[in-house]
């Protein structure tokens, strides 16, 4: 058996090891979206189709580990009224967000989708208040002030802006807030918590369905006049499992950790995506003020999570030393996959 010096160290290493495969996949996996959805050689611009195939694919894969395998569980406590109230509108707004914020890479860079991404705890902020979960301060206006402040400065210092492409963005940012909204009721207001293993689960397929109606009518059509069924299988596949891997990674740094990690891992994450995407991506030309203001956006970030971490450590009893294992209900940097 180990001594108590060297068990820590490795726990240490594990839970840097997990962070490490978030940030790695969850930038990967943008990537590995833009290069689909705008390569030529895979020729797939069908960002509709792509989640839908995804949300199937992740559908299928948690039924098949969950109740075929049973090598990881689902959470109790799942009612009809909560799934008719809550789950099947957390559904709908993921599905809303990752069309949403898929569709923009065809439209706007990257690193600029990332930086308009900074703006979702204003998003989160304002919706809090108007649900009633969140109290309006002169510390917390201030803190949206400054990340709004340097979303605006990012967005001026870019060069060719595409004003469709910033609207899909914000489009998904809603989305992507509303979802968390009704997280938060979900956990507040009925008591329940659920992993991130449950939420697949049982938000994938009412996400799938959610984007099948859609698809149907809006890409089906285009998909079948241009042929685009000869897409590459393997590509797909491959794309569609490393969501699922990364939703996994999420499970096992958040099981090692907390929620509050995966949100000051994602800002590291943005600023690797940011900063790569001008390396990888022709269309990616970053200025002195596209990074100021950005920075000055993900010092908002950093105040407004120290301060969520200070409310949140106010409410833990001092007995309780279980970390929190339900899924991040604020995040900055929610990745569109």
């Amino acid at each position: 058996m180990a001594d108590p010096p060297k068990r820590v160290l490795n726990e240490a290493l594990l839970t840097y090891a997990y962070i490490l495969l978030y940030i790695t996949l969850s930038s990967g996996q943008i990537f590995f979206n833009k290069w689909v959805l705008s390569s030529k050689e895979i020729n797939f611009p069908y960002p509709l189709a792509l989640t839908l195939l995804h949300m199937i694919f992740s559908s299928g894969l948690c039924f098949f580990l969950t109740k075929v395998l049973r090598i990881m569980k689902v959470e109790e406590g799942m009612t009809l009224d909560i799934y008719l109230t809550s789950v099947i509108p957390i559904g709908a707004m993921f599905a809303m967000t990752l069309w949403l914020g898929n569709t923009a890479y065809l439209y706007i860079s990257v690193s600029f989708a990332q930086m308009l991404k900074a703006v979702m705890p204003v998003a989160v902020f304002v919706l809090g208040v108007a649900a009633g979960l969140e109290m309006m301060s002169c510390r917390m206006l201030l803190i949206m002030s400054v990340i709004s402040f340097g979303v605006l400065v990012a967005s001026y210092g870019e060069i060719s802006i595409s004003w469709i492409g910033v609207v899909y963005q914000m489009g998904g940012v809603v989305g992507e807030a509303l979802r968390l909204i009704f997280m938060e009721i979900l956990v507040k207001r009925k008591g329940l918590k659920l992993n991130p293993i449950s939420i697949m689960y049982y938000v994938s397929p009412c996400s799938a369905l959610c984007l099948l109606i859609p698809w149907i009518f809006l890409e089906k059509p285009k998909m079948d006049e241009q042929g685009a069924w000869t897409f590459q299988p393997l590509v797909l596949t491959l794309n569609s499992l490393c969501t699922f891997a990364l939703n996994l990674s999420v499970f096992l740094v958040i099981s090692h950790t907390s929620a509050l990690t995966i949100r000051v891992a994602g800002v590291v994450k943005d600023w690797v995506v940011v900063l790569l995407s001008a390396l990888i991506f022709a269309d990616t030309k970053l200025t002195f003020i596209n990074l100021l203001g950005y920075a000055i956006a993900i010092a908002g970030v950093a105040a407004y999570n120290n301060l969520k971490l200070k409310k949140e450590a106010s409410r833990v009893s001092p007995d309780d030393s279980q970390p929190d294992q339900s899924i991040p209900l604020v995040s900055s940097s929610t990745s569109n996959e």
